[in-house]
């Protein structure tokens, strides 16, 4: 009998002890027949790290994903156009839900981007819209017709055109022909400068015009620098350059390079105007020093937030904060598209628009 009791009061102690463990285990498990809550992940390609606005674009995407409760997956293609198929492949192969790609050369990714498209992947156009397509979801840029339109009005201004002076001489560059960009950055700024052109305010000495002539393979410094060497060479050997349309940061330094090599920066043969994009530090510097002359800023911070929002919205089945549908057709359709306002750059203004908004700070411009 003492036995029997011994064994009752063991099992009510068991249950009791039970009974006290359970309502904190569950409060650690998913309801019956809901799988866990996963974070969703968004694959960032980035084309290259050879120019310091794409590794800032792709750190501020990381920074504002991740505030928002998003993993992410950030890559370089390196300007390879088979690395960034390659690496953005795997990131549907690993379960990217989302898709976020400058395009090295926007007309490449159909297939890749077909494979994304049937495994329910969002894709999101940054900066540079991809083309040839129907699986693009949205596109996130800046208003590139205005950034060329900046760039001419800032030649414009600097050489008194609206006064009526003149003439000058001038010669055009145009960014990198795989990149739809570069035609919206060109368009807007022959919008400004051909009627002077027409008039003879403004004489390309060398005649060449068009993106078909101007236009420089990826982006590249050196092949700038070396088209302005021939440039100099072959026009300008009794003549004076007094603008160049650059329009990229980067050409304008190797543009630079060359003018500086035939002895401009002096007195006697002072900087001709010389344009650009992105406010590189590199060309702060320059600007600082009194060579180049304007810039073009695209706050590549308030461009991460905007992608991160149509993202957030997209995949939460809300509306998508566009605010044009008209201006990008990628050859299929027209891409829905979010465009930021670009901002002219010179001596003047760059410590407000960079340093104060802590973009940049004073000891990357020392």
């Amino acid at each position: 009998m003492k036995k029997l009791w011994f064994l009752i009061t063991l099992v009510v102690m068991l249950a009791v002890s039970l009974v006290g463990c359970t309502p904190a285990a569950a409060t650690d498990a998913p309801a019956a027949g809901e799988p866990a809550t996963e974070k969703k992940v968004v694959g960032i390609s980035m084309p290259t790290k050879s120019s310091e606005r794409w590794i800032s674009d792709g750190e501020s995407m990381v920074k504002v994903f991740t505030e928002m409760g998003y993993d992410t997956d950030l890559q370089f293609a390196e300007d390879d156009i088979p690395n960034q198929v390659a690496q953005i492949e795997n990131m549907v192969t690993k379960g990217a839900d989302v898709l976020v790609i400058a395009a090295i050369d926007g007309s490449t990714l159909s297939d890749v981007l077909q494979k994304a498209h049937d495994a329910g992947v969002l894709i999101i156009a940054y900066d540079r819209l991809i083309t040839k397509t129907a699986n693009v979801d949205y596109y996130a840029t800046f208003d590139n017709f205005q950034v060329g339109v900046l760039q001419a009005t800032q030649i414009e201004t600097a050489l008194g055109l609206k006064d009526g002076k003149g003439p000058f001489n001038i010669e055009l560059f145009g960014g990198s022909p795989d990149d739809t960009n570069a035609f919206y950055f060109y368009d807007g700024a022959m919008s400004v400068l051909q009627p002077y052109i027409d008039s003879g305010k403004l004489v390309v000495v060398s005649g060449q015009t068009g993106m078909e002539k101007v236009s420089t393979l990826r982006w590249d410094g050196a092949t700038a620098q070396a088209r302005m060497d021939n440039l100099l060479s072959a026009f300008y050997t009794d003549k004076r350059v007094d603008a160049v349309l650059s329009p990229y940061d980067g050409l304008s330094r190797g543009i630079l390079s060359s003018l500086r090599g035939v002895g401009y920066g002096t007195a006697d043969q002072p900087w001709p105007i010389v344009t650009g994009q992105d406010a590189e530090v590199a060309s702060i510097k320059l600007m600082i020093a009194g060579e180049q002359a304007y810039t073009v800023f695209k706050d590549t911070r308030e461009l991460a937030k905007q992608t991160a929002n149509m993202v957030d919205a997209a995949l939460k089945g809300q509306e998508v904060p566009v605010n044009d549908t008209e201006t990008y057709n990628n050859e299929v359709k027209m891409v829905p598209s979010y465009l930021l306002v670009p901002v002219s750059v010179d001596i003047n203004n760059y410590k407000a628009l960079l340093i104060d908004s802590g973009y940049l700070t004073e000891d990357q411009l020392k």
